[in-house]
């Protein structure tokens, strides 16, 4: 059956959700979760929440889905280690290294992939099983046609979100609010921008990132039959009486009832965005997916319904079945759950009937009064010897014994295997001099400048090489190729690029810069060498590490680390970072252009996006895809400070062109050589200095 699972941001509304009937519940604890903002549980609640749910036959998954730093490492030891002991169903986790340190400190709970992990084909689920992980919850992006092609391939669980906020940015890949206002996504503390207000070219009251709410309650049905293990709703942030209403609708979809107009009038009074949608999953983005938040009145109404769910009474969740024996020497219950947990007690010895008997229609009616319990008696089974009495009182109290004795019983976990943590190897980095790395976004960046600057390698977009052989195998003699594959390739568009890498390959390109986990099989399968680019969010010395194991031949460091981080990170593998140009803050599947005028000129376009403080954010596209790629206004630049770049141990830094004309590429060639002085007009040290919050 498909797994409800819903948000618990406090214990107010894992209630809300238990009561309404969830099957399982995500939340999170301390600061190693994408909910900063939410309530979230101290240790000690966290323990209470997990009996809580246990007892009502409700799965817990914890989340640990952010980026974690080499100096926060020893903290999420310890918070794993005390998850496992409050006895967690599972970990969501999105940092390579968190990963590992799950399957080390707790190796019998399971683990499953965040969408913070940007998992959107079968590759990338492929990829996750080989690391131990038992479940993925896939990008919300994903059309019906690719959640079906992956479920029907995939050795693991596949979870996909079915109602609340859509990111307008694959998540994981989004570093808007971060270069913002230091609060990164990746860590926990999103600011939303997205949901701000944006004009094309100049700033108008419209919000082109801000789209309607998911919601996919009229497609439960097809996405059971799909195969799809757990359906995933969004809202740790939102009120409990938000958790209450929404799981209770799905609640019902699940089981099979028809969705009415009250069933949607109950999600819309919730909350909505002008509405919802469910465009990505029907294969059909555009201008329609897009809303905003309305302020309305409050239904008062709807409020008090909501709570009444949670607050006033337990809801019967668990079927028991009761088993009595009533003798001339004794009178004993067992009750038993559905995962035939037993529990017996013993009562007082009944009397002999002086007038009136007792009846099994009178013990059966008895033991079925279990209100204020999370238990319904589904079976009564009485052996009664004739002409006894006992007293209401006594079947009374071997109820409320036995129930007792099944809750204690039922919030029990056997204790978990807990081993210590290895240690994390370190490998120093370079003490070299970092070399230059050059990436491009069009062909005509390819300058005779640029070539004789002899870079280590020359970063080119597959598309452009696999366009024209005959450049591609002139460039490959002169410069060290590295085709750029997109973050972005769902299963319907692989075997295309499939295609384009054996033509290259032929053409004397032999590796290739990847930047999603779904890339890694098909690269190796087509026999090229591999280089991680800053998607992979490489944040800690466990993540570099990895990619040794995974023979990357180097990895690009994640821009939202400070300089002190990369010079103590771990060097198992030679490393890069990004220091010149527009950092790319979002890529999205609705092609920005298109949901603005309807049609997609996004290759032709110069589009850029301004905000209310007249800040700049040019539109590029992903690759050869239609999708969008947003770009900082402010460029990045540590031209003049390489001497700072030296001293961290790094193979190369790389300068990353993408709105530049071939001429502005050349005038920045010449600045790698003598630096002008800083603008900070026009550039920004970005977060490698400030650092996060």
């Amino acid at each position: 059956m498909l797994e409800l699972l819903a948000p618990a941001g406090s214990m107010e509304a894992l209630h809300a959700a238990v009561q309404n009937g969830a099957n399982a519940v995500y939340l999170g604890c301390g600061t190693f979760n994408a909910r900063q903002g939410a309530k979230n549980f101290t240790p000690q609640m966290l323990t209470e929440a997990v009996k809580y749910c246990h007892v009502r036959g409700t799965a817990v998954h914890f989340t640990l889905n952010t980026l974690v730093s080499d100096r926060e490492t020893p903290e999420v030891c310890a918070l794993i280690r005390s998850a496992a002991l409050s006895g967690v169903d599972a970990f969501i986790v999105q940092d390579l290294n968190v990963i590992g340190l799950c399957r080390q400190i707790a190796p019998d709970i399971p683990i499953h992939g965040s969408t913070q992990m940007t998992i959107h084909s079968l590759p990338g689920v492929l990829f996750c099983a080989a690391l131990g992980l038992k479940r993925v919850v896939l990008s919300r992006e994903l059309s019906r046609d690719d959640i079906r092609y992956i479920v029907q391939n995939s050795p693991i669980e596949i979870e996909i979100f079915g109602h609340g906020a859509l990111c307008m940015c694959y998540s994981g890949q989004c570093y808007l609010s971060s270069a913002i206002g230091g609060r990164s996504g990746n860590r926990g503390r999103c600011a939303q921008p997205c949901r701000q207000s944006y004009g094309f070219g100049r700033w108008e009251s419209k919000h082109p990132l801000s789209l309607k709410d998911n919601c996919l309650v009229d497609h439960v049905r097809e996405i059971e039959k799909m195969g799809v293990t757990s359906l995933k709703l969004e809202g740790r942030m939102k009120r409990p009486e938000y958790v209450a209403a929404v799981t209770a609708v799905y609640r019902q979809a699940i089981d099979g009832k028809p969705v009415t107009q009250q069933m949607m009038d109950t999600l819309t009074a919730a909350f909505n965005r002008q509405g919802f949608t469910d465009g990505y999953y029907t294969g059909n983005p555009g201008q329609h997916m897009f809303g905003i938040r309305e302020e309305k009145s409050e239904d008062a109404k709807w409020l008090q319904e909501a709570r009444q769910s949670y607050e006033t009474a337990e809801n019967s969740l668990v079927a028991v079945r009761f088993e009595m024996n009533v003798t001339r020497r004794s009178a004993t219950l067992t009750v038993t759950d559905p995962q035939g947990r037993s529990c017996r007690v013993e009562g007082p010895r009944p009397e002999v009937a002086r007038s009136r008997p007792v009846t099994v229609e009178a013990l059966s009616e008895r033991l079925g009064k279990t209100g204020g319990t999370p238990y319904y008696c589904q079976e009564a089974v009485i052996h009664l010897d004739d002409g006894l009495s006992l007293s209401a009182a006594a079947v009374n109290a071997l109820r409320r014994d036995a129930l007792s004795q099944l809750t204690a019983l039922r919030a029990r976990r056997a204790q978990p295997t807990l081993r210590r943590p290895e240690k994390t190897a370190h490998y120093d980095g370079s003490r070299e001099h970092p070399g230059l790395t050059l990436q491009v976004t069009s062909r005509d960046q390819i300058t005779e400048k640029m070539l004789k600057m002899r870079p280590e390698v020359l970063y080119v977009p597959l598309h452009i090489l696999a366009l024209d052989p005959d450049f591609c195998r002139e460039l490959s003699q002169k410069v060290r190729v590295v085709a750029v594959l997109p973050r972005i390739l769902h299963d319907n568009e692989m075997d295309p690029v499939k295609v384009d890498l054996r033509a290259i390959r032929d053409m004397g390109v032999r590796e290739a810069l990847a930047g999603n986990l779904g890339m890694m099989l098909p690269l190796r399968e087509q026999g090229f060498r591999i280089r991680g680019d800053y998607g992979l969010n490489l944040y800690n010395s466990g993540a570099v590490n990895l990619m040794r194991e995974l023979k990357l031949l180097s990895a690009t460091l994640s821009f939202e680390m400070t300089l002190p981080q990369i010079r103590d990170v771990s060097k198992a593998v030679p490393c890069e970072i990004l220091a010149y140009g527009r950092l790319p803050l979002m890529v999205t599947e609705n092609c920005l252009v298109r949901s603005r005028t309807g049609s997609c000129t996004c290759n032709l376009s110069r589009e850029k996006l301004m905000d209310k403080t007249g800040a700049e954010f040019p539109i590029i596209r992903d690759g050869g895809k239609c999708r969008s790629v947003l770009l900082n206004g402010k460029k990045l630049n540590w031209l003049d400070r390489q001497e700072d770049l030296a001293r961290l141990g790094l193979w190369a830094v790389r300068l990353y062109f993408t709105t530049e004309s071939p001429r502005e590429v050349d005038n920045v060639l010449s600045a790698y050589r003598n630096p002008p002085p800083f603008d900070p007009g026009a550039c920004t040290r970005g977060l490698y200095l400030r650092g996060l919050e």
